[in-house]
């Protein structure tokens, strides 16, 4: 082998390596020693044309099927979903396409109503972030950001890209216009400060591709009672790791998969024991913004490696 093969990879430069064992201790508030939280994607696609989920076989645009299959999950699936969070009183953060705002308004009000917190997740995901230039990818995450202020009286502190597609850039223009966190990257079990171009810190919220419904249902094929049992297991394996070191429990959801009224009944089963086994105290049920809130606010700057 040459030796030119035997050097350092290339690498992204935004934070370093840091084995979870050998990072500082701490807690969630309460004395917590693991943080839970649901996103709940609410997402919109474009009727025959650009990218969507593809539930069942692609067909020719417009492609009926799958176009009709995702937007059960905003007439019907997000409502039962809304309805067992109410149940369970559990915060969510709801990941919103703006273009949610002329489809479905009602939708993010009820959101906004029960107190979730809105995370932007671009205009819609029938497009792809990682492709557009400097300049147009600044406008999107500017734009998706006065939107929601201005429509929902919030700024979003957080961000998910549609597709979890990113640019080089893309750590360096959230930090510059205004969002504090980001979900799109699946590397840890804490959050993490990422460097960027200006100097602002930009965390990463850990948000899962495992305990997530798309790769887990529509991918691999789980039946909803085995995504179910992935929660349970998850909740109850990342509670005892906890007791060394506290850790971040994300649930991804998607309306138009968890929504179908077979797989919600084993969805509440699955949160319903995570909510029994949260009343000890050692259970932070929150959101993706209130961890980067608090990792932010601890003395050094907070948890995992800030490298």
């Amino acid at each position: 082998m040459s030796a030119t093969y035997m050097g350092r990879l290339p690498e992204h430069g935004r934070f370093g390596y840091s084995a979870i064992h050998s990072r500082p201790g701490y807690q969630w508030p309460g004395g917590a020693k693991l943080a839970v939280y649901i996103a709940l994607n609410h997402e919109h696609f474009a009727f025959g044309e650009g990218l969507g989920a593809a539930l069942g076989p692609a067909s020719p645009q417009p492609d009926v099927l799958n176009y009709s299959w995702r937007e059960y999950g905003n007439r019907v699936g997000a409502w039962r979903c809304l309805e067992l969070f109410d149940e369970l009183s559990w915060p969510t953060a709801a990941l919103i396409n703006t273009a949610l705002y002329e489809h479905c308004p009602e939708l993010v009000a009820a959101c906004v109503a029960r107190g979730d917190e809105l995370v932007g997740h671009g205009h819609s995901n029938a497009e792809r972030q990682g492709t557009l230039d400097e300049a147009d990818e600044r406008q999107l995450l500017t734009l998706c950001r006065d939107q929601i202020e201005l429509r929902s009286g919030q700024a979003p502190a957080g961000w998910l890209s549609p597709w979890i597609s990113e640019s080089r850039l893309t750590p360096d223009l959230l930090a510059e216009t205004g969002y504090r966190y980001t979900l799109n990257w699946a590397h840890d079990d804490q959050p993490v400060a990422m460097r960027t171009r200006s100097g602002r810190t930009l965390w990463s919220v850990p948000y899962p591709q495992e305990l997530n419904d798309i790769p887990a249902i529509v991918v691999r094929q789980m039946d909803g009672k085995d995504f179910a049992q992935m929660i349970v297991d998850q909740f109850d394996e990342m509670l005892e790791q906890s007791v060394r070191c506290p850790l971040v429990m994300g649930i991804a959801l998607h309306p138009y998969i968890v929504g179908q009224p077979y797989r919600l009944r084993h969805l509440r089963r699955a949160l319903r024991h995570v909510s029994q086994a949260a009343t000890g105290g050692r259970v932070w049920l929150t959101t993706p913004g209130a961890i980067c809130m608090h990792v932010a606010g601890l003395e050094g700057g907070g948890a995992g490696p800030a490298a």
